[in-house]
């Protein structure tokens, strides 16, 4: 009982810090938050930050790791729920779509921040989970019949590259309605550049 307590707490302050580096670095950049500024906006002393993640590249690696799961999870589940490809790729859309809206910040840190400038180590965004199991349902889309033959790159840009634009859009604020508005339009545009009938 203690133990799980414990390994609460020790979450719990993890997810503290994590939550008030995404706001920064949303806000400042990566190079221009400190671990004093996280320390402060967390409210997690600076030993108990280094005790957690070693230094601030630790930090930005568990929160890019953390997202990009939580991402993969939620890619996941829509593949499992249904049973067509157009059905899977449209809820990704949508899903991303919802994301965008609810929580900004989390779409602004996995597609604007520069990753390799501060995590050398860790894959470019487009070779990282999330967009791997998206390129691995296009695939299967293809081998089904479902989308046409082509370069799988190829393919999944063109399906999911659209629907992307209009996030960062919503993200610069040049569209100002929510992007649920335009979910129809934009998957249809989306679908018939590689839909194979």
């Amino acid at each position: 009982m203690a133990r799980s307590a414990a390994v609460r707490r020790v979450d719990d302050t993890r997810q503290q810090v994590l939550d008030a580096v995404l706001a920064l670095f949303a806000e400042r950049g990566y190079f221009a938050t400190s671990i004093q500024d996280i320390s402060r906006e967390s409210a997690v002393s600076v030993g108990s930050i280094y005790h957690h993640f070693g230094d601030k590249e630790g930090i930005a690696r568990a929160l890019y790791q953390a997202l990009s799961d939580r991402m993969s999870s939620r890619i996941s589940w829509i593949s499992a729920r249904h049973a067509s490809v157009h059905d899977q790729c449209r809820g990704i859309v949508e899903t991303l779509f919802e994301m965008t809206e609810r929580e900004p910040l989390v779409m602004d840190f996995m597609l604007y921040a520069k990753h390799k400038d501060f995590l050398p180590e860790e894959k470019p965004i487009c070779s990282s989970r999330p967009f791997e199991l998206m390129r691995t349902i296009v695939a299967a889309g293809m081998e089904s019949g479902e989308i046409r033959r082509m370069d799988v790159m190829v393919a999944s840009t063109s399906l999911f590259g659209g629907p992307i634009r209009m996030i960062v859009a919503r993200l610069d604020a040049v569209l100002q309605v929510p992007l649920s508005r335009h979910l129809d339009e934009v998957w249809e545009c989306a679908w018939r550049s590689v839909a194979a009938r």
